[in-house]
């Protein structure tokens, strides 16, 4: 049969099908959004299927990791997730019907044969694959109760074209391809087999995955077409790289999303964002939201070369959506990572504090764990602790000027940053000096390093009675400052 017409006069369904061998890789993700994003668009379904026919190396673990990644990305799938180690009685029904049809046929071919088959065919440098020895020899010829597999009776001439809707169109002689096995000895069906029936019986219309499943279209169509299934449109998307144009390793930052999440502390929507620009565009539109992606995203727009992967980028992207993000939200978040940090649990007043601060310290952070560091000092209990930075502005006349600062600080009224600041000031044109030689000591001694929220924001938050305080805790410091 042909290809299926068009998204626009069929439902679109597509399907993230991973095998759960593992985390759920980003270029995972990034093939489960553009599936999510396509049907989406077209109004369609979205399924999950868990390849998990292996069983040696499927674990209930690696389950859990990809179910967890895809719900906080937010990727909701429609309908049950189908189990495909749960549809093996299937997956041998469509064999046998294959076989009683005549579309394929048992090979008794012992494993000892098939490797000498292989070895001759390396001595004589030619493609490893089978010589059809069983295609049509009859089935009584086998010794009484010998092991079979069950292989498909595949085309050995012409050729076969897939008008992939980003490779274009490919073609492959029938010739290069071999009768592969559906069904082993055992009785278990093979992934190729598994895949081409899970497809058709969850109504798949296209197929969206990494080219390195190419060459296994070409495989599958012969068995769609042995069956007079309807053909599924596919989409083969380029494989993602690094930055440097090598094969994507954890050098480059290729860690399961759970990663990204916890060790890297990137927002959902950030990973989102960049995941949908590598390998598709829309103009020069950098950052597209979720509503947005769904109304622009279409195949057309996906590129046939290999995408790079760039931490960096990443991480720009990342302090985008933070500085846009829930100040409420980001208090939960970065919690249990600022009281991991102070070794304590937070209380309700921290909390208050963070949320009050947030606006000032999300515009400087690049991801959770630099928002979560750069908050420490507004919770630290005194004397608070200082880098090395901070320690070194505080020489002798820095100090005397500190002394100066806090003594205009003491009689300001009310203490708030406008009139801190004006406070401040007044004292810099006083004493002939620039803000800055009087900000950058106050900075050390109310946060314990050079670089903060603005200044005179940190003092309102903190209130009268602490800033005085850290100020008092800095002059009585001799060499060697507290630690």
């Amino acid at each position: 049969m042909g290809a299926i017409p068009d998204s626009t006069t069929l439902p679109v369904v597509t399907r993230f099908a991973p095998s759960p061998t593992g985390f759920l890789h980003i270029g995972g993700a990034r093939t489960a959004l553009f599936n999510y994003l396509f049907a989406r668009h077209h109004g369609g379904q979205f399924r999950l299927r868990i390849e998990d026919t292996d069983r040696a190396r499927s674990t209930d673990a690696a389950i859990a990791a990809i179910l967890d990644g895809l719900d906080w990305l937010g990727f909701d799938h429609d309908g049950e997730v189908v189990y495909q180690a749960e549809r093996s009685a299937r997956h041998a029904e469509v064999a046998n019907a294959l076989l009683d049809a005549g579309h394929a046929y048992k090979c008794f071919a012992t494993a000892a044969e098939l490797e000498a088959m292989r070895d001759a065919q390396r001595a004589a440098k030619l493609p490893l694959r089978y010589d059809g020895r069983w295609r049509d020899r009859p089935a009584d010829e086998a010794p009484a109760d010998a092991p079979f597999v069950i292989r498909l009776r595949a085309p050995q001439s012409g050729s076969v074209t897939i008008a992939d809707r980003v490779q274009g169109d490919v073609t492959v002689g029938n010739a290069e391809l071999d009768d592969m096995v559906l069904l082993r000895s055992d009785g278990t069906p093979t992934y190729m087999l598994a895949v081409v029936v899970d497809d058709h019986d969850m109504g798949v219309t296209h197929v969206i995955r990494g080219d390195d499943h190419l060459n296994n279209a070409f495989r599958q169509l012969a068995l769609i077409r042995a069956m007079g299934w309807p053909e599924p449109v596919y989409a083969h998307l380029p494989l993602i790289h690094g930055s440097d144009g090598a094969k994507l390793s954890k050098r480059h930052g290729a860690l399961g999303v759970d990663a990204y999440r916890d060790e890297l502390g990137m927002l959902p929507e950030a990973v989102e964002n960049y995941l949908l620009r590598l390998g598709w565009g829309h103009g020069d539109d950098e950052f597209i939201d979720r509503k947005q992606a769904i109304a622009w995203f279409d195949l057309g727009g996906v590129g046939r070369a290999p995408a790079r992967f760039d931490l960096k980028k990443l991480e720009n992207v990342n302090g985008h959506y933070l500085r846009l993000a829930d100040d409420a939200r980001l208090v939960t978040l970065i919690a249990p990572r600022v009281a991991v940090l102070l070794g304590r649990e937070l209380t309700e007043s921290d909390r208050a504090m963070l949320h009050r601060t947030m606006l000032g310290l999300k515009v400087r952070a690049k991801d959770l764990n630099e928002l979560a560091a750069s908050a420490l000092f507004y919770l630290r209990t005194r004397p608070i602790v200082m880098d090395e930075a901070a320690r070194s502005l505080l020489e002798p006349s820095a100090l005397q000027t500190l002394s100066e600062v806090r003594t205009a600080l003491a009689a300001a009224t009310p203490w708030q940053a406008t009139v801190l600041e004006e406070v401040v000031r007044a004292l810099a044109v006083t004493k002939d000096l620039k803000l800055g030689k009087l900000a950058q000591p106050l900075r050390a001694a109310m946060a314990g390093t050079t670089t903060s929220p603005p200044i005179f924001e940190v003092l309102e938050q903190l209130g009268r009675e602490e800033s005085l305080g850290r100020i008092d805790d800095t002059m009585m410091m001799k060499e060697g400052l507290q630690q």
